[in-house]
């Protein structure tokens, strides 16, 4: 059997106001990783600008995570997403932070990849804040993606919790239901995540393993048919 192939697009952005910097959020993008790599899996990490990606200050702990520094390394040299990686991948993964309200609805690139994977019939998932990649990806018929699928992301709930809701660009949980997404969330701060399909997303850093573990049942299920 091939060798499964992932690509993971995080943020560049790093600003919500001139006193709160952001970033992404380590743990969503290095438990992820570390379940592709433990599966065997081929890995390409991208940014949206490529370089080096700043990590939201908050997901840092004070002491290194041993298990994440494989990941972390992968940070300091990301190539820049183009519409090469459109093609030659079973599944993509949007990693959160808040960076990827700002960057990722309105890059054109990201945009054209997510809608060449759900064209192919490829896995697409995220979580936290990622599923902000998806609210203004639709097919090329003009279908958006989210429509009358089950998803789930950072609710409204969560993002008022952290007084952060009037900073924001837009509500995601809000978006998500507006582009005709049928929206489900457990309790906040809680492990949840959903796969509707070849769509898998994830409520919050809480569900970063359960939502990768839930990609590779998407690809364990599309490789026996």
């Amino acid at each position: 059997m091939a060798q499964k192939r992932i690509l993971m697009v995080v943020t560049n952005h790093t600003t919500i106001t001139d006193d709160h910097k952001t970033g992404l959020w380590l743990e969503e993008f290095a438990v992820p990783y570390n379940v592709f790599k433990a599966k065997g899996y081929a890995v390409k990490v991208t940014s949206i600008l490529g370089g080096e990606v700043a990590l939201d200050p908050n997901s840092i702990g004070e002491e290194k995570n041993a298990e994440w520094a494989e990941a972390e390394q992968e940070l300091r040299h990301t190539a820049k997403l183009s519409l090469e990686d459109a093609r030659g991948y079973d599944a993509v993964f949007l990693p959160g932070g808040h960076g990827t309200m700002f960057d990722f609805p309105d890059n054109d690139t990201l945009q054209k990849v997510l809608q060449q994977f759900a064209e192919d019939g490829k896995v697409i998932s995220a979580v936290c804040h990622g599923p902000a990649g998806l609210v203004n990806v639709t097919y090329k018929d003009g279908t958006p993606l989210v429509k009358d699928k089950t998803v789930t992301s950072f609710t409204d709930d969560e993002e008022r919790e952290m007084k952060l809701d009037m900073h924001m660009p837009f509500l995601l949980e809000s978006k998500l239901r507006e582009r005709g997404a049928r929206f489900v969330s457990g309790k906040n701060w809680s492990d949840f995540s959903v796969r509707d399909g070849l769509l898998v997303t994830g409520q919050n850093p809480m569900s970063s393993r359960s939502t990768a573990e839930k990609v590779v049942e998407a690809l364990e299920s599309t490789s026996q048919k």
